[in-house]
């Protein structure tokens, strides 16, 4: 779950709280609809491909494509990439046709989006968060693609990390292709750090090592906090998860309906967020923040630390102003796992089989082959866009290894400062079921131990765990 209106295409984006509590007109839901597959496509070009699904796009078919998320002219450099991205690709598939949707704001508004998979108006190829594939399938939106996807329409197909495909499978049918992933770890401010006598290249990977470090930062005075953490918009809650994986906690349990947060490290979660605030002093006394208000004070060498994924640190650059070399990332604390997302790109119910092997072979070309699309990391440096941060990185073997050295090569930031987070990958583990709701429950809690000194955090987790037991009691 990501707030994320400044975030590129290839970058993930995750389930937007913020955008969650924002009422959006729905009359924005024609900017990303389209005509039905049936409108276009190979259905009317009179030219048929192979009639087997696992053998790749015939380059003589001529076939239309819709496809969403296409970057608005607002994003000069993203969007001469995208075009350059369709020539290139026409060169194999000259008789292919891309028709991108450009979207106001951010590529994907949960509201508009549950419009648009009720209206069936997505594009044939349509964005989507990691963890929208439930509600896609509920609206009968998304075409079984696994017969379609292979060593030959996806050759690092088998360097692909498995969580990333995983996430896209629903009882063994596959139903989308990644395009960018995250895990969270622990955003530190490396000039604080240095002012309070810490060590930036090795920010604390325990629990009671941030709690020391955010009193010596926070003794800086001058307003800063050393800690930061959300209680409101739904982030809070995404939080609460994001640090209960990191203990090895849950919030629901392997049935997926049942609450599992209200036990000793869902407790620790609490009690420590407390304590920080109350005790030490260590947290501000500005709270019920939301996503932004962190990176605004992290920017602005007014906070030590806060729980985040690389991406952030682009939206700092590019839209608040703030250098890279400020920030460091370490691995989330406790690493016994922590939250991952991301996104990626579904194919609408009802597209022909070209259309699909289309799609197919757009998407391997611009989100899934080291060294092309979203991956030319030396033309992304040339288009002064950032090269450098640890993601989206969902490679294994030989594919990681030669975007690696491309991303290293190329790098336009000091990537010394991620050297804490790339050395200790954690265990990504995905977000529950009904997360958005589960999330604004948890807010409660989060809000509760921040804003009140006597807060008693036993029953704020077993009033959340009833509630959430509720919550999926009804899917």
């Amino acid at each position: 779950m990501r707030s994320a209106g400044f975030r590129r295409t290839r970058r993930t984006s995750r389930a937007s709280a913020a955008a969650l509590v924002t009422a959006l007109a729905l009359t924005a839901l024609a900017s990303c609809g389209t005509s039905s597959s049936s409108d276009n496509g190979d259905k009317d070009s009179g030219s048929k491909g192979s009639s087997d699904p696992s053998a790749p796009l015939d380059p003589k078919t001529k076939v239309t494509i819709s496809i969403d998320c296409m970057p608005p002219a607002a994003k000069a450099a993203e969007l001469r990439e995208w075009n350059e991205d369709i020539k290139t690709f026409n060169k194999t598939y000259p008789n292919v046709t891309i028709n991108g949707k450009s979207t106001p704001g951010q590529c994907l508004e949960p509201p508009r989006f549950t419009a648009m998979l009720k209206g069936k108006s997505q594009p044939d190829v349509f964005y989507a968060y990691f963890t929208d594939l439930q509600q896609v399938l509920d609206n009968d939106g998304a075409e079984d693609i696994s017969a379609y996807v292979n060593d030959k329409s996806v050759p690092a197909l088998k360097d692909i990390q498995p969580q990333v495909i995983d996430v896209a499978r629903k009882d063994g049918k596959l139903y989308a292709l990644p395009t960018s992933n995250y895990t969270m770890g622990l955003m530190i401010n490396r000039k604080l750090f240095t002012q309070a006598g810490l060590d930036p290249n090795s920010p604390p990977a325990t629990w009671d090592a941030v709690r020391a470090a955010a009193k010596k930062i926070a003794g800086l005075g001058k307003g800063i906090s050393g800690y930061g953490e959300y209680s409101a918009g739904n982030n809070g809650g995404w939080h609460f998860a994001a640090a209960q994986y990191g203990l090895g906690g849950d919030v629901v349990d392997a049935s997926g309906k049942k609450a599992a947060f209200n036990d000793a490290s869902g407790k620790q979660v609490l009690q420590q967020l407390h304590d920080m605030r109350w005790e030490d002093d260590s947290m501000g006394k500005t709270q019920l923040l939301k996503w932004g208000d962190l990176q605004k004070q992290i920017s602005t060498d007014k906070l030590g630390m806060f729980l985040a994924a690389p991406d952030d640190i682009t939206y700092m650059v590019q839209q608040l102003g703030a250098k890279y070399e400020t920030f460091g990332l370490g691995p989330i604390p406790g690493g016994k796992g922590t939250l991952f997302g991301g996104n990626n790109y579904m194919i609408k119910k009802g597209s022909s089989p070209d259309q699909i092997k289309a799609a197919v072979a757009w998407l391997n070309f611009k989100n899934l082959t080291p060294g092309k699309g979203q991956f030319d990391w030396a033309r992304t440096k040339a288009d002064k866009l950032p090269v450098g941060l640890p993601q989206p990185n969902f490679f294994l073997g030989d594919s990681k290894a030669k975007d690696d050295a491309s991303r290293t090569t190329n790098a336009s930031m000091p990537i010394e400062n991620f050297k804490a987070f790339m050395d200790n990958p954690i265990q990504g583990k995905a977000e529950p079921p009904k997360a958005q709701e589960i999330y604004k429950i948890l807010d409660n809690a989060m809000s509760g131990v921040l804003t009140n000194k006597g807060a008693d955090v036993d029953k704020l987790l077993s009033t959340a765990e009833q509630q959430v037991n509720q919550v999926l009691a009804n899917q």
